[in-house]
């Protein structure tokens, strides 16, 4: 698989050249056409796989990168649906212990997926509006 650029500059996943035509592929809608080959060149170092991801909205993206463990996606469901949260009421519904909470919670944080807030004078965390967006955009994957 290569990626290419139509004479318009629309990028496609080459997926199978014959001697005048070739089979491509939108990467971000899938669809499927074949097109002259003198219409195509390189993308010019673009991987296949990166045109692929760009398929997948940005926040949804981060949400994926950021995320190392289940609890860590479950963090940010959790604040998705229930809003800001204490610290404290965190931690203890968390799979991990406190260093690890702080180093998964610092993460998220750098990604711009989670922010501190205050809950009832308490320290507390809820989810940016990437956050959020990237929680919906993998829940309406399903």
């Amino acid at each position: 698989m290569q990626t290419v650029r139509d004479a318009d500059g629309r990028r496609w996943l080459l997926l199978k050249e014959s001697s005048e035509s070739s089979r491509v592929r939108d990467p971000e809608t899938g669809e499927e056409a074949f097109l002259p080959n003198d219409e195509l060149e390189p993308a010019g170092g673009e991987s296949p796989f990166e045109a692929l991801a760009s398929s997948v909205p940005g926040p949804a993206r981060r949400v994926a990168r950021s995320c190392h463990e289940d609890w860590q996606f479950g963090l940010l469901v959790a604040l998705a649906d229930d809003g800001p949260q204490p610290v404290r009421e965190l931690l203890s519904d968390a799979a991990a212990c406190e260093s690890d909470f702080l180093g998964a919670t610092t993460e998220l944080r750098a990604a711009g997926l989670l922010a501190e807030t205050t809950v009832g004078g308490e320290r507390a965390y809820e989810l940016t509006a990437d956050g959020r967006d990237g929680v919906d955009a993998l829940r309406q994957a399903d």
